[in-house]
């Protein structure tokens, strides 16, 4: 079965379940097969006969195709990192929050929605990648270009790139953690195929190869202290860092936190400025560590309270300073 049918088929059972955004992958073939058949007559009333279907930069595409499909990406990729974020949020509840939260009718109150919510997400970001994948290879096919992938770039630095989602290292990690749990395993539905945490000399990454050839390796090495990240915190450019890594990187201390750094802090990595105030927590990632790596968490944690302590007493003493005029 072609994977244009299959997406269709999706789409088709998932909205008898409930609206949510997806793709026009069916419009946007149109619009690229209108561009190759609108050259062709073109072609054949000047006597032009060669392969080509159009130039690297075309009117009927650009002016089209690239603004639809940015407008479904942003669609899709908001709809999952919001959903993503509240499954998680309510996973690590406690039981009243999560009681009023079920009260209001977000989910029903049993463990096997958690995970079948779970499973839905995964396969709704990875079917989605897919599809912006595969329309954008056929856009390079029929144009003879590289604009598909500068898009796919361009996609990338606008955060809507769904598979850099920190909610998907969220959603990775929540798997493993429900897999290695004990209670209701028999009623445990996988989200991945093949998703495991990996250590390579030392060193963890979160592995999952995924279908249609789709894989995702997420180095769990902070690039500022190149150690194991603690405390783990994912900027909204996609890459993750120590906490405290991430607060001296921005030039703020741990007391105030990242959401007072400057809004022209770069990312030690990409450089990219304002990736600090949306920064995100990865609570279920921390948990996975801490439990694979142990000995290191309790080392880590040991010397980053001194670091806080140190910090705190020092974020005070210069409040007093100044409330003093000293």
């Amino acid at each position: 079965m072609k994977f244009c049918k299959k997406y269709q088929e999706y789409i088709y059972m998932q909205g008898q379940k409930e609206k949510i955004p997806w793709l026009g992958l069916k419009q946007l073939k149109k619009i690229l097969k209108k561009c190759r058949s609108d050259l062709q007559s073109e072609n054949g009333i000047n006597g032009v006969h060669d392969n080509q279907t159009c130039p690297d930069h075309c009117p009927v595409c650009d002016g089209t195709f690239f603004p639809s499909l940015l407008k479904e990406m942003s669609a899709v990729v908001g709809c999952f990192n919001e959903r993503a974020q509240k499954l998680l949020e309510l996973n690590l509840a406690s039981d009243f929050r999560r009681y009023l939260i079920w009260f209001k009718g977000k989910l029903q109150n049993n463990h096997g929605t958690l995970i079948q919510e779970g499973k839905d997400l995964v396969t709704y970001a990875l079917i989605n990648a897919i599809a912006i994948r595969k329309i954008l290879k056929k856009y390079d096919k029929i144009h003879y270009s590289k604009q598909g992938q500068a898009f796919k770039s361009q996609a990338q630095s606008m955060h809507i790139e769904i598979l850099q989602s920190p909610w998907l290292c969220e959603l990775m990690a929540f798997h493993i953690n429900l897999r290695k749990n004990k209670v209701e395993t028999s009623r445990a539905l996988a989200l991945f195929e093949g998703c495991d945490l990996t250590f390579n000399d030392g060193k963890p990454s979160l592995n999952c190869e995924l279908f249609d050839s789709v894989k995702v390796d997420i180095d769990l090495t902070c690039s500022i202290c190149l150690d194991t990240v603690f405390d783990v915190v994912s900027l909204t450019c996609g890459h993750i860092f120590c906490f405290v890594c991430a607060c001296s990187a921005a030039a703020v201390n741990i007391v105030d936190g990242l959401k007072t750094a400057k809004p022209n802090a770069k990312c030690p990595l990409c450089r990219e400025a304002g990736v600090y105030e949306g920064a995100v927590h990865l609570d279920e990632l921390n948990i996975l560590l801490s439990r694979s790596c142990s000995e290191y968490w309790e080392e880590q944690l040991q010397s980053e309270r001194a670091e806080r302590i140190r910090q705190t007493k020092e974020h005070w003493e210069n409040h007093c300073r100044a409330f003093m005029g000293v």
